[in-house]
């Protein structure tokens, strides 16, 4: 088979959403012919390939392959996109912790990976047709790191561990201002400052929480909808 007959085949199977036998074609297609257009179309659309296969490692490590390879391609920017889906995962939520279980211990670095390629996306390629989708998906990205933090301070407040909690609350203003679990988080520092016996800092997260009760959103407000994920997906 030619190279464009082995490409129309694996675009057939991916388009028939047979991930795994469009993985095996491209890699023929690229092992037959590594040089020309068919070559490079077929290493995107394999990175893609390995995302909806559940092979975000290899999806990963392929469209880094070829933004290496071919930085000055005109779709290099479709391989950010898919960098930052290859590791996206909001159907199952991050923050679906077993029962019991120290949420602290769960390392959030697959979040901060597809925000970063989202975040790289947009700076290299702002006018990308991708751009805007990357924008709310690191908007969604910010708010799961943020609830992340909460899960963790509410944690420490559970324990009794109260100075940590206090001080996990209060890093959400400082790394996640605009998230909607700053509500909680002030929740989480008011029973902490009580428990310390620290009246006057209690008092002003009180406030705080009492003058911004409007313009706080809960947290989860945050979170996507079943319809717009199903879009998406």
């Amino acid at each position: 088979m030619s190279a464009e007959q082995l490409y129309r085949l694996a675009k057939s199977e991916l388009d028939d959403h047979d991930y795994t036998a469009a993985i095996k074609t491209n890699e023929t297609l690229q092992s037959r012919f590594p040089y020309g257009q068919y070559a490079q179309q077929s290493m995107l659309e394999m990175a893609y390939a390995y995302y909806k296969n559940g092979e975000p490692d290899s999806a990963t490590s392929t469209a880094d392959r070829f933004i290496k390879q071919f930085p000055n391609h005109p779709h290099v920017d479709y391989a950010y996109y898919v960098k930052g889906l290859a590791t996206f995962n909001g159907e199952t939520t991050f923050l679906n912790e077993m029962s019991g279980q120290d949420p602290a211990e769960r390392d959030p670095q697959s979040i901060r990976d597809s925000f970063n390629a989202f975040k790289d996306l947009i700076t290299r390629f702002p006018n990308s047709g991708y751009a805007p989708d990357a924008r709310i998906r690191m908007e969604y990205l910010t708010n799961e790191l943020a609830r992340h933090e909460l899960r963790i301070a509410e944690y420490y407040l559970r324990i009794g561990a109260y100075i940590a909690a206090a001080n996990r609350a209060q890093g959400i203003f400082v790394d996640f201002p605009n998230s909607p679990s700053t509500r909680n988080a002030l929740a989480v520092m008011i029973k902490a400052y009580d428990a310390m016996g620290l009246t006057e800092l209690r008092d002003d997260a009180k406030r705080v929480l009492a003058k911004n009760g409007d313009s706080i959103p809960d947290e989860n407000a945050g979170k996507p909808d079943k319809h717009w994920w199903q879009i998406w997906r």
